[in-house]
Protein backbone atom coordinates (compact mmCIF):
# COMPACT_ATOMS: atom_id res chain seq x y z
CA UNK A 1 0.00 0.00 0.00
CA UNK A 2 2.72 2.29 0.77
CA UNK A 3 1.78 5.96 0.66
CA UNK A 4 -2.23 4.98 0.99
CA UNK A 5 -2.79 7.82 3.27
CA UNK A 6 -1.23 10.46 0.96
CA UNK A 7 -2.45 11.38 -2.68
CA UNK A 8 -0.48 9.49 -5.74
CA UNK A 9 -0.45 12.72 -7.93
CA UNK A 10 -2.68 15.74 -8.11
CA UNK A 11 -3.29 18.53 -10.54
CA UNK A 12 -4.10 21.76 -9.68
CA UNK A 13 -7.57 22.38 -8.81
CA UNK A 14 -7.66 25.42 -11.74
CA UNK A 15 -6.36 23.09 -15.02
CA UNK A 16 -9.30 20.49 -13.43
CA UNK A 17 -11.68 23.63 -13.96
CA UNK A 18 -10.66 25.26 -17.54
CA UNK A 19 -12.51 24.47 -20.36
CA UNK A 20 -11.79 22.67 -23.34
CA UNK A 21 -10.04 25.12 -25.42
CA UNK A 22 -7.33 25.81 -22.73
CA UNK A 23 -7.44 21.90 -22.08
CA UNK A 24 -6.10 21.38 -25.62
CA UNK A 25 -3.60 24.39 -25.84
CA UNK A 26 -2.58 23.04 -22.56
CA UNK A 27 -2.08 19.73 -24.28
CA UNK A 28 0.08 21.44 -27.18
CA UNK A 29 2.71 22.94 -24.43
CA UNK A 30 5.62 20.93 -22.76
CA UNK A 31 3.92 20.48 -19.69
CA UNK A 32 6.23 21.59 -17.84
CA UNK A 33 4.20 23.92 -15.42
CA UNK A 34 1.63 21.01 -14.90
CA UNK A 35 4.78 18.71 -13.82
CA UNK A 36 5.69 21.18 -11.35
CA UNK A 37 1.88 21.43 -10.57
CA UNK A 38 1.91 17.86 -9.71
CA UNK A 39 5.35 17.84 -7.91
CA UNK A 40 3.80 20.59 -5.79
CA UNK A 41 1.17 18.64 -4.81
CA UNK A 42 2.67 15.42 -4.04
CA UNK A 43 4.97 16.99 -1.69
CA UNK A 44 2.47 18.72 0.42
CA UNK A 45 -0.95 16.71 -0.11
CA UNK A 46 -3.20 18.31 2.03
CA UNK A 47 -2.66 21.61 1.13
CA UNK A 48 -5.39 21.56 -1.71
CA UNK A 49 -7.80 20.32 1.03
CA UNK A 50 -10.79 18.92 0.61
CA UNK A 51 -11.68 17.53 -2.91
CA UNK A 52 -14.20 17.71 -4.62
CA UNK A 53 -16.99 14.86 -6.46
CA UNK A 54 -16.90 17.56 -8.97
CA UNK A 55 -13.08 17.75 -8.98
CA UNK A 56 -13.23 13.20 -9.83
CA UNK A 57 -15.75 13.30 -12.30
CA UNK A 58 -13.89 15.99 -13.97
CA UNK A 59 -10.71 14.32 -13.99
CA UNK A 60 -12.37 10.72 -14.84
CA UNK A 61 -14.78 12.62 -17.90
CA UNK A 62 -18.00 11.77 -16.95
CA UNK A 63 -20.61 13.60 -14.97
CA UNK A 64 -21.34 13.76 -11.42
CA UNK A 65 -24.11 11.70 -11.25
CA UNK A 66 -21.96 8.62 -12.88
CA UNK A 67 -19.21 9.65 -10.54
CA UNK A 68 -21.71 9.32 -7.36
CA UNK A 69 -22.95 6.16 -8.73
CA UNK A 70 -19.66 4.36 -9.39
CA UNK A 71 -18.26 5.52 -5.88
CA UNK A 72 -21.37 4.52 -3.84
CA UNK A 73 -21.21 0.56 -5.48
CA UNK A 74 -25.37 0.74 -5.24
CA UNK A 75 -26.33 0.75 -8.53
CA UNK A 76 -25.51 -0.35 -12.04
CA UNK A 77 -22.37 1.41 -13.92
CA UNK A 78 -19.95 0.11 -16.59
CA UNK A 79 -17.22 -1.64 -15.40
CA UNK A 80 -14.42 0.45 -17.42
CA UNK A 81 -16.16 3.96 -15.92
CA UNK A 82 -16.24 2.57 -12.72
CA UNK A 83 -12.70 1.79 -12.79
CA UNK A 84 -11.61 5.03 -14.37
CA UNK A 85 -13.85 6.94 -11.26
CA UNK A 86 -12.05 5.17 -8.63
CA UNK A 87 -8.82 5.80 -10.90
CA UNK A 88 -9.71 9.42 -10.74
CA UNK A 89 -10.69 9.53 -6.90
CA UNK A 90 -7.31 7.42 -5.87
CA UNK A 91 -5.21 9.82 -7.51
CA UNK A 92 -7.04 12.68 -6.20
CA UNK A 93 -7.01 11.37 -2.80
CA UNK A 94 -10.93 11.47 -2.80
CA UNK A 95 -12.69 11.13 0.87
CA UNK A 96 -16.61 10.86 0.66
CA UNK A 97 -18.05 14.30 2.59
CA UNK A 98 -18.81 12.37 5.63
CA UNK A 99 -21.15 15.47 6.65
CA UNK A 100 -23.01 14.82 3.52
CA UNK A 101 -23.30 11.32 4.05
CA UNK A 102 -25.09 12.25 7.29
CA UNK A 103 -27.60 14.26 5.47
CA UNK A 104 -28.70 11.61 3.07
CA UNK A 105 -28.98 8.76 6.31
CA UNK A 106 -25.48 7.26 5.68
CA UNK A 107 -23.60 9.26 7.96
CA UNK A 108 -22.46 7.92 11.09
CA UNK A 109 -21.46 9.48 14.47
CA UNK A 110 -18.29 6.89 14.56
CA UNK A 111 -14.92 7.34 17.03
CA UNK A 112 -12.46 4.49 16.01
CA UNK A 113 -9.77 3.28 18.60
CA UNK A 114 -7.07 1.35 16.87
CA UNK A 115 -4.56 -1.18 19.72
CA UNK A 116 -1.76 -3.02 19.20
CA UNK A 117 -4.05 -6.31 20.40
CA UNK A 118 -7.50 -7.28 22.03
CA UNK A 119 -6.00 -9.20 24.22
CA UNK A 120 -3.92 -7.18 26.42
CA UNK A 121 -5.68 -6.39 29.92
CA UNK A 122 -4.54 -2.33 29.18
CA UNK A 123 -5.23 -1.94 25.39
CA UNK A 124 -8.83 -3.56 26.57
CA UNK A 125 -9.48 -1.05 29.18
CA UNK A 126 -8.43 1.56 27.18
CA UNK A 127 -10.87 0.47 24.43
CA UNK A 128 -13.82 0.10 27.01
CA UNK A 129 -13.30 3.84 27.49
CA UNK A 130 -13.50 4.94 24.58
CA UNK A 131 -16.47 2.65 23.67
CA UNK A 132 -18.53 3.96 26.92
CA UNK A 133 -18.02 7.90 26.73
CA UNK A 134 -18.74 7.18 22.86
CA UNK A 135 -21.99 5.39 23.81
CA UNK A 136 -22.61 8.15 26.41
CA UNK A 137 -22.94 10.63 23.89
CA UNK A 138 -24.56 8.49 20.99
CA UNK A 139 -21.38 7.64 18.44
CA UNK A 140 -20.49 4.36 17.32
CA UNK A 141 -17.30 2.71 18.55
CA UNK A 142 -14.88 0.58 16.03
CA UNK A 143 -11.95 -1.18 17.43
CA UNK A 144 -9.19 -2.27 15.04
CA UNK A 145 -6.34 -4.40 16.29
CA UNK A 146 -3.03 -4.08 14.66
CA UNK A 147 -0.31 -6.75 15.70
CA UNK A 148 1.75 -3.81 15.81
CA UNK A 149 1.97 -3.74 11.86
CA UNK A 150 2.43 -0.50 10.61
CA UNK A 151 0.75 -1.95 6.99
CA UNK A 152 -2.20 -2.84 8.81
CA UNK A 153 -2.56 0.41 10.98
CA UNK A 154 -2.58 2.56 8.01
CA UNK A 155 -5.05 0.36 5.87
CA UNK A 156 -7.74 0.70 9.56
CA UNK A 157 -6.99 4.66 9.65
CA UNK A 158 -7.33 4.86 5.94
CA UNK A 159 -10.70 2.99 5.94
CA UNK A 160 -11.52 4.30 8.93
CA UNK A 161 -11.28 7.64 7.43
CA UNK A 162 -13.29 6.16 3.66
CA UNK A 163 -15.97 5.59 6.55
CA UNK A 164 -15.99 8.87 7.47
CA UNK A 165 -14.99 8.38 11.16
CA UNK A 166 -14.60 11.56 13.03
CA UNK A 167 -12.02 10.28 15.48
CA UNK A 168 -9.27 8.06 15.05
CA UNK A 169 -7.60 6.99 18.15
CA UNK A 170 -4.13 5.08 18.34
CA UNK A 171 -3.22 3.27 21.90
CA UNK A 172 -0.23 2.85 23.23
CA UNK A 173 3.58 3.40 23.21
CA UNK A 174 5.52 2.45 19.95
CA UNK A 175 8.65 2.82 18.78
CA UNK A 176 9.52 6.20 17.70
CA UNK A 177 11.16 6.27 14.30
CA UNK A 178 11.85 8.27 11.27
CA UNK A 179 9.07 5.47 9.64
CA UNK A 180 6.58 6.49 12.43
CA UNK A 181 6.80 9.77 12.51
CA UNK A 182 6.16 10.20 8.73
CA UNK A 183 3.31 7.72 8.96
CA UNK A 184 1.52 9.34 12.12
CA UNK A 185 2.25 12.71 10.41
CA UNK A 186 0.59 11.50 7.07
CA UNK A 187 -2.28 10.15 9.39
CA UNK A 188 -3.08 13.32 10.94
CA UNK A 189 -2.60 15.60 7.78
CA UNK A 190 -5.04 13.26 5.44
CA UNK A 191 -7.90 13.01 8.43
CA UNK A 192 -7.97 16.66 9.10
CA UNK A 193 -8.07 17.36 5.76
CA UNK A 194 -11.36 15.10 5.39
CA UNK A 195 -13.01 16.60 8.61
CA UNK A 196 -11.85 13.81 11.06
CA UNK A 197 -9.33 14.12 13.62
CA UNK A 198 -6.31 12.07 14.89
CA UNK A 199 -5.80 11.35 19.00
CA UNK A 200 -2.51 9.82 20.10
CA UNK A 201 -3.28 7.90 23.35
CA UNK A 202 -0.48 7.11 25.53
CA UNK A 203 1.67 8.21 23.13
CA UNK A 204 3.37 10.94 22.37
CA UNK A 205 2.99 13.55 19.13
CA UNK A 206 6.38 13.05 16.60
CA UNK A 207 5.95 16.50 15.84
CA UNK A 208 4.11 19.25 18.26
CA UNK A 209 2.71 20.98 14.95
CA UNK A 210 0.67 18.11 13.03
CA UNK A 211 -2.97 18.13 13.56
CA UNK A 212 -3.61 15.78 16.50
CA UNK A 213 -4.43 15.29 20.20
CA UNK A 214 -1.95 13.91 22.69
CA UNK A 215 -4.00 12.27 25.74
CA UNK A 216 -1.52 10.15 28.01
CA UNK A 217 -0.19 9.70 31.55
CA UNK A 218 3.10 10.32 32.91
CA UNK A 219 4.79 7.33 32.60
CA UNK A 220 8.20 8.60 34.10
CA UNK A 221 6.75 9.87 36.85
CA UNK A 222 5.21 6.47 37.95
CA UNK A 223 7.86 4.82 37.15
CA UNK A 224 10.41 6.96 39.82
CA UNK A 225 7.60 6.83 42.30
CA UNK A 226 7.52 2.96 42.52
CA UNK A 227 11.16 2.48 42.17
CA UNK A 228 11.28 5.18 45.14
CA UNK A 229 9.02 2.59 47.33
CA UNK A 230 11.68 -0.37 46.48
CA UNK A 231 14.22 1.82 47.68
CA UNK A 232 12.23 3.21 51.09
CA UNK A 233 11.77 -0.83 51.61
CA UNK A 234 15.73 -0.90 51.78
CA UNK A 235 16.13 -2.45 48.17
CA UNK A 236 19.42 -1.03 46.43
CA UNK A 237 19.89 -3.93 43.67
CA UNK A 238 16.75 -3.62 41.86
CA UNK A 239 16.68 -5.03 38.04
CA UNK A 240 13.97 -3.48 35.37
CA UNK A 241 12.21 -6.14 33.54
CA UNK A 242 10.59 -5.65 30.33
CA UNK A 243 12.77 -3.06 28.28
CA UNK A 244 12.01 -2.08 24.82
CA UNK A 245 15.04 0.51 23.65
CA UNK A 246 12.97 3.02 21.14
CA UNK A 247 9.40 2.45 22.73
CA UNK A 248 7.78 5.46 23.97
CA UNK A 249 6.19 4.33 27.00
CA UNK A 250 8.93 1.93 28.10
CA UNK A 251 11.53 4.75 27.90
CA UNK A 252 9.55 7.15 30.53
CA UNK A 253 9.72 4.40 32.49
CA UNK A 254 13.44 3.16 32.50
CA UNK A 255 13.95 7.26 32.67
CA UNK A 256 12.27 7.32 36.12
CA UNK A 257 13.65 3.85 37.23
CA UNK A 258 17.25 5.42 36.59
CA UNK A 259 15.94 8.83 38.08
CA UNK A 260 15.23 7.34 41.47
CA UNK A 261 18.04 5.32 41.67
CA UNK A 262 20.06 8.75 41.08
CA UNK A 263 18.20 10.63 43.59
CA UNK A 264 18.83 8.19 46.43
CA UNK A 265 22.48 8.46 45.65
CA UNK A 266 23.05 5.11 43.92
CA UNK A 267 25.19 5.14 40.99
CA UNK A 268 24.41 4.75 37.17
CA UNK A 269 25.90 1.15 37.09
CA UNK A 270 23.65 0.50 40.43
CA UNK A 271 20.60 0.07 37.29
CA UNK A 272 20.08 -3.36 35.65
CA UNK A 273 17.66 -3.29 32.89
CA UNK A 274 16.80 -6.40 30.76
CA UNK A 275 15.51 -5.15 27.43
CA UNK A 276 12.72 -8.46 27.14
CA UNK A 277 10.07 -6.47 26.42
CA UNK A 278 6.21 -6.86 27.45
CA UNK A 279 3.73 -9.58 28.16
CA UNK A 280 3.98 -12.64 30.34
CA UNK A 281 5.82 -15.28 28.01
CA UNK A 282 8.23 -12.65 27.61
CA UNK A 283 8.58 -11.78 31.48
CA UNK A 284 8.72 -15.48 32.38
CA UNK A 285 11.86 -16.33 29.99
CA UNK A 286 14.01 -13.30 30.83
CA UNK A 287 13.15 -13.80 34.80
CA UNK A 288 14.39 -17.42 33.99
CA UNK A 289 17.54 -16.72 32.47
CA UNK A 290 18.13 -13.88 35.39
CA UNK A 291 18.12 -16.29 38.14
CA UNK A 292 20.15 -18.61 36.05
CA UNK A 293 23.02 -16.00 35.70
CA UNK A 294 23.03 -14.21 39.42
CA UNK A 295 21.02 -14.02 42.28
CA UNK A 296 22.68 -10.67 42.90
CA UNK A 297 19.38 -8.59 43.19
CA UNK A 298 16.51 -8.20 45.77
CA UNK A 299 13.71 -6.53 43.78
CA UNK A 300 12.51 -6.47 40.36
CA UNK A 301 10.45 -3.63 38.93
CA UNK A 302 8.80 -5.38 35.74
CA UNK A 303 7.70 -3.63 33.21
CA UNK A 304 4.12 -3.70 33.39
CA UNK A 305 1.63 -6.74 35.03
CA UNK A 306 2.07 -9.33 33.07
CA UNK A 307 5.52 -9.38 33.06
CA UNK A 308 5.52 -9.50 36.57
CA UNK A 309 2.78 -11.95 35.83
CA UNK A 310 5.32 -14.20 34.32
CA UNK A 311 8.76 -12.95 36.68
CA UNK A 312 6.35 -14.46 39.76
CA UNK A 313 5.59 -18.04 37.98
CA UNK A 314 9.39 -18.01 37.46
CA UNK A 315 10.31 -17.51 40.93
CA UNK A 316 8.40 -19.97 42.12
CA UNK A 317 9.47 -22.45 39.50
CA UNK A 318 12.86 -21.56 41.31
CA UNK A 319 11.98 -22.51 44.60
CA UNK A 320 11.77 -18.82 45.94
CA UNK A 321 9.22 -16.47 47.31
CA UNK A 322 7.67 -13.09 46.91
CA UNK A 323 8.42 -11.25 48.84
CA UNK A 324 10.65 -13.27 51.20
CA UNK A 325 13.04 -13.64 48.87
CA UNK A 326 12.66 -11.36 45.56
CA UNK A 327 10.19 -8.07 45.85
CA UNK A 328 8.33 -7.50 42.92
CA UNK A 329 6.51 -4.46 41.44
CA UNK A 330 4.60 -4.28 38.34
CA UNK A 331 3.05 -1.66 35.88
CA UNK A 332 -0.35 -0.65 34.63
CA UNK A 333 -2.40 -2.15 38.03
CA UNK A 334 -4.68 -4.44 35.50
CA UNK A 335 -7.80 -5.97 37.16
CA UNK A 336 -6.09 -9.51 37.53
CA UNK A 337 -3.46 -7.75 39.70
CA UNK A 338 -5.24 -8.11 42.70
CA UNK A 339 -5.51 -11.69 42.46
CA UNK A 340 -1.61 -12.77 41.71
CA UNK A 341 0.14 -14.84 44.53
CA UNK A 342 1.09 -12.67 46.51
CA UNK A 343 -1.33 -9.85 45.39
CA UNK A 344 0.98 -7.21 42.94
CA UNK A 345 2.08 -3.60 44.55
CA UNK A 346 2.38 -1.46 41.25
CA UNK A 347 1.32 1.71 39.38
CA UNK A 348 -2.21 2.57 38.65
CA UNK A 349 -2.65 4.04 35.23
CA UNK A 350 -5.94 5.77 34.23
CA UNK A 351 -6.77 3.27 31.37
CA UNK A 352 -9.97 3.37 30.76
CA UNK A 353 -10.29 7.41 31.88
CA UNK A 354 -7.43 7.40 29.01
CA UNK A 355 -9.84 6.20 26.45
CA UNK A 356 -13.03 8.49 28.21
CA UNK A 357 -10.54 11.13 27.82
CA UNK A 358 -9.65 10.92 24.40
CA UNK A 359 -13.17 11.18 23.09
CA UNK A 360 -14.51 14.05 25.65
CA UNK A 361 -11.63 16.54 25.34
CA UNK A 362 -11.18 15.65 21.73
CA UNK A 363 -15.19 16.89 21.30
CA UNK A 364 -15.09 18.94 23.98
CA UNK A 365 -12.62 21.63 22.36
CA UNK A 366 -12.52 20.51 18.58
CA UNK A 367 -11.36 23.24 17.19
CA UNK A 368 -8.00 23.48 19.71
CA UNK A 369 -4.07 23.93 18.74
CA UNK A 370 -2.56 21.35 16.92
CA UNK A 371 -0.30 19.07 19.40
CA UNK A 372 -2.65 20.39 22.42
CA UNK A 373 -1.46 17.73 24.95
CA UNK A 374 -2.68 16.23 28.07
CA UNK A 375 -1.31 14.63 31.08
CA UNK A 376 -3.01 12.16 34.19
CA UNK A 377 -1.55 11.03 36.72
CA UNK A 378 -0.63 7.61 38.20
CA UNK A 379 -0.29 6.71 41.74
CA UNK A 380 1.45 3.41 43.47
CA UNK A 381 -1.23 0.52 44.55
CA UNK A 382 0.60 -1.17 47.66
CA UNK A 383 -0.28 -4.77 47.77
CA UNK A 384 1.55 -7.69 49.30
CA UNK A 385 4.36 -8.70 46.94
CA UNK A 386 7.09 -6.09 48.28
CA UNK A 387 9.13 -6.53 51.98
CA UNK A 388 12.53 -5.42 53.26
CA UNK A 389 15.56 -7.22 51.48
CA UNK A 390 16.73 -10.79 53.41
CA UNK A 391 18.66 -9.51 56.65
CA UNK A 392 17.18 -6.43 56.84
CA UNK A 393 13.48 -7.85 57.90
Amino acid sequence: MGNDMAPEQAEPRGSAAKGSADRGSAARESGTGESAARESAVKDPVAKGRVTIREVAERAGVSTATTSRALSGNHPVPAATRARVLRAARELDYVANAHARALVGGGRRMAAVVVRQVTSPFYAQVAEGVEAEAADRGWLCVVGATGGDPQREMEFVRLMREEGARLVILVGGVVEDDAYRSRVAQYAQALDASGARLVLCGRPAPDPGIPALVVEFDNEAGARAVTGYLLSAGHRRIVFLGGLPGNTALDARVAGYRAALAEHGLPPEAARVVDCGLGRPAGLRAMTELLKETREFTAVFAGDDMVAAGALRAIADAGLSVPGDISVVGYNDIPLAEDFNPPLTTVRTPAEELGRAAVRIALRDPGSAAGTHHLLGTHIVVRRSVGPPRGLS
